[in-house]
């Protein structure tokens, strides 16, 4: 049974825990997380509240060894799971007791589920930003309102093109909806060969252009 309204994929689940993918797929092949956290049917799925356990168990490696961040996630996943048995939905960040207790140890996984619930707040709103339409650019993913696709918008993001030429070149756009668009990127990864991000895509404008003659090799 799942313990929260959703089960993430990898990919989502790494954007809500700010981890590589491939410390979500270690949580489920090492057993991290505790049973009903994760499934591998049809599919991996982490659930919402997994991703604040992976969050704290990868972002305290240089602290705390294994067996302290294990014990703390079995003990705060008892928490959750009763959390999300009452409650059903996802876990708020306030008016609980995050504080585990361990010997000496005293760890205080608030920050961690605080940070887990603003991060999925974001990838919901970045879902409800892009819109997916047959009719338009063969149904590439876009924000919702424009022809601006989600993937194009991410690819500057991620090659370090300041916002304000970002937003030049695509003037229905805000800063928000970049951020959302950057989101729902790394969320749903796009398929295929990944376009050459160092340009703005077709169809955007440049708003200025230096270019530097390529230095001829000798020999």
């Amino acid at each position: 049974m799942s313990l929260a309204i959703e089960m993430l994929k990898p990919s989502e689940a790494a954007v809500v825990a700010r981890v590589a993918l491939r410390d979500v797929n270690r949580a489920i092949d090492e057993r991290i997380l505790p049973e009903g956290f994760f499934s591998t049917d049809d599919g991996r799925r982490v659930a919402v509240i997994g991703c604040t356990l992976i969050a704290f168990y990868f972002d305290t490696a240089k602290r705390l060894t294994s067996d302290e961040r294990l014990f703390t996630i079995r003990e705060a996943g008892v928490r959750l799971r009763n959390l999300c048995t009452r409650r059903g939905a996802l876990v708020s960040p306030a008016k609980e007791d995050w504080v585990v207790r361990h010997d000496f140890i005293t760890i205080d996984l608030g920050p961690f589920v605080k940070r887990t619930h603003e991060r999925m707040e974001r990838l919901m709103a970045a879902r409800d930003a892009v819109a997916s339409d047959p009719e338009v650019l063969g149904g590439a993913p876009v924000l919702r309102g424009t022809r601006v696709p989600v993937h194009d918008v991410a690819a500057s993001v991620a090659a370090g093109l300041p916002m304000d030429r970002i937003l030049a070149g695509y003037p229905s756009l805000d800063a928000n909806k970049v951020e959302l668009a950057a989101i729902y990127a790394e969320a749903n990864p796009a398929r295929g060969r990944p376009r050459n991000s160092d340009e703005l895509p077709k169809g955007a404008v440049v708003v200025a252009d230096r270019r530097v003659p390529r230095r001829r090799t000798t020999g």
